[in-house]
């Protein structure tokens, strides 16, 4: 994505978001919050915030294809590799890539800069990818549609060290992996785990299929039914407690019952409903994995449930992060209760995302979503993806951060693990954690989604801010305080440097984001 020309945000208007108050600001209702009396809601995950990297990417595949046309058109190995989608998949949507090269300087430093993080390489490509014996990349066997080689797994392996990272994945579940009979088959599973240990690595955690919910668009055998997922999931369970007793057993990862963007529909014969694979497959899971995309993107389009970039900042799409978690939990307290809740793959919109998802717009949903999710107790949200199609943290090609990757970059770095109840309040999205770190000190993340009013937080103390905004919302630059963030020459990441407010009244300025830290807090919770 190349940078808006003339981005440039003058004295002018710098001086006025963090200076005086205007006259229609003054007016607006002015919430106080007292950082040191805000009660402690619960704990999350140090991992909290991750990401996935396709294992398309990694062994190379047709992928959601990007909107700009200079990127779209498939290479000359495309057509070679056409069989490498989701079953009855169209392949106008998808373009060739070639492998992820995990080795890139910019790509592990960045992504290092928001360790420690869970590394989820899984996608519906995964469920039909074979794991060769060999270093050299072969045609996949009958059954399959990819080739894992060792190299490139290995790969995966170093990039996970390097980045400070925890392997997350899963099976392949297609009719390669199966036995005369049809019963799933450990063979693959036991050589990628066996192999990874070889090497050094660690694979902290798995779930057995991508999505079982869409089990024949994702690979599975013919007339694959919840019976039939019961039978193998206890398989897998077996073999992992046997053979990895370490492994965190996460399902079943399913998607598609609460929103818009379920397709099939539910009521489709091929859709197979989670209350019913949980039924059929029984206690075994350590973790409760779900995934939510609130629509579906516009390459989708011709499928009902789309969104457009007007609702973006609206309530009714934000808050459809919170329906799924609702959804997916009931099911979790009455089949595996008290397991902790892992959304291990989101995004703007399915699809790869709509042009949008690249662009500062996003970063609503992006932060709002982390602020619910971590308030309700989910200890594990994964980000599709970290640098591939429109709804990567990085653009694909040059590696450049984008709006999301900055906002998650200021929540790995001032969000901490301690989660406080900011309550809930009208005209501003606020959350707060004791800040990472700094032992007493609160952050609050204050996001107004108003697109022409300011809203008005009293602060009792100083507090250090940091506030995100645009020149316009689909942008694909973002300023930190007035300052276009970038790489340095080096692939440096910037300063991020706050603007001290002192104790009383603050602007968030309309269809803006702040971070504000309270070093005084002296907060309990966060001794």
């Amino acid at each position: 994505m190349t940078r808006s020309s003339g981005f440039k945000v003058g004295m002018g208007i710098v001086i006025a978001a963090l200076a005086a108050i205007p006259k229609a600001a003054a007016q607006a209702p002015t919430l106080s919050v007292d950082p040191s009396r805000l009660p402690r809601l619960g704990t999350i995950d140090e991992r909290f915030q991750s990401y996935n990297v396709e294992m398309v990417k990694v062994t190379g595949g047709r992928f959601w294809k990007p909107y700009r046309s200079s990127a779209s058109a498939p290479s000359a190995r495309g057509a070679d590799n056409a069989e490498n989608m989701p079953a009855s998949a169209n392949p106008d949507l998808y373009a060739y890539r070639e492998p992820i090269d995990l080795s890139t300087r910019r790509l592990r430093i960045l992504a290092a800069a928001l360790a420690p993080a869970y590394l989820r390489v899984s996608g519906t490509w995964a469920n039909s990818t074979y794991f060769a014996e060999s270093d050299e990349p072969s045609t996949p066997p009958n059954g399959f549609r990819a080739v894992l080689s060792r190299e490139r797994w290995k790969g995966v392996i170093d990039f996970a060290r390097a980045a400070g990272a925890e392997i997350v994945t899963s099976m392949a579940i297609s009719p390669g992996v199966r036995d005369a009979a049809g019963l799933w088959r450990s063979d693959q599973a036991r050589r990628l785990f066996a192999y990874t240990k070889s090497i050094g690595g660690r694979i902290a955690a798995a779930e057995f299929m991508n999505e079982p919910t869409l089990a024949a668009m994702g690979g599975a055998p013919k007339g694959y039914d919840a019976a039939a997922y019961g039978r193998d999931f206890k398989a897998f369970v077996a073999f992992i407690r046997n053979s990895q007793p370490d492994v965190i057993v996460l399902g079943p990862g399913s998607i598609g019952e609460t929103t818009a963007s379920q397709s099939p529909p539910q009521s489709s014969s091929d859709f197979l409903r989670t209350r019913d694979l949980l039924a059929a497959s029984g206690p075994g899971i350590d973790a409760f994995s779900y995934h939510h995309y609130g629509a579906l993107s516009q390459r989708c389009s011709g499928i009902p449930g789309q969104t457009t970039p007007e609702a973006a900042l609206s309530e009714g799409w934000l808050a459809s992060t919170e329906q799924t978690l609702a959804f997916y939990q009931s099911l979790r307290d009455e089949f595996a209760p008290d397991k902790p809740m892992w959304l291990t793959e989101t995004a703007e919109a399915a699809c790869g995302g709509n042009p949008w998802a690249s662009t500062f717009l996003d970063t609503f949903r992006y932060l709002d979503q982390l602020g619910r999710l971590a308030r309700a107790g989910v200890q594990m949200v994964a980000h599709n993806t970290l640098a591939a199609s429109d709804y990567g943290l990085l653009d694909e090609t040059t590696l450049r951060p984008r709006p999301n990757y900055w906002a998650a970059l200021l929540w790995r770095r001032l969000m901490g693990t301690t989660v406080l109840d900011a309550g809930v309040h009208k005209g501003i999205h606020l959350y707060a954690h004791c800040r990472r770190g700094v032992r007493g000190a609160v952050t609050l993340l204050a996001i107004n989604t108003d697109r022409t009013n300011a809203a008005m937080l009293r602060l009792p103390a100083a507090s250090e801010r940091y506030t995100l905004s645009a020149d316009h919302l689909q942008s694909a630059d973002v300023t930190l305080n007035g300052r276009v963030l970038e790489l340095g020459p080096n692939d440096d990441l910037p300063r991020l440097a706050a603007v001290t407010s002192p104790p009383g009244s603050i602007e968030i300025a309309p269809a803006t984001i702040a971070f504000l830290t309270v070093a005084d807090a002296r907060n309990p919770a966060c001794a």
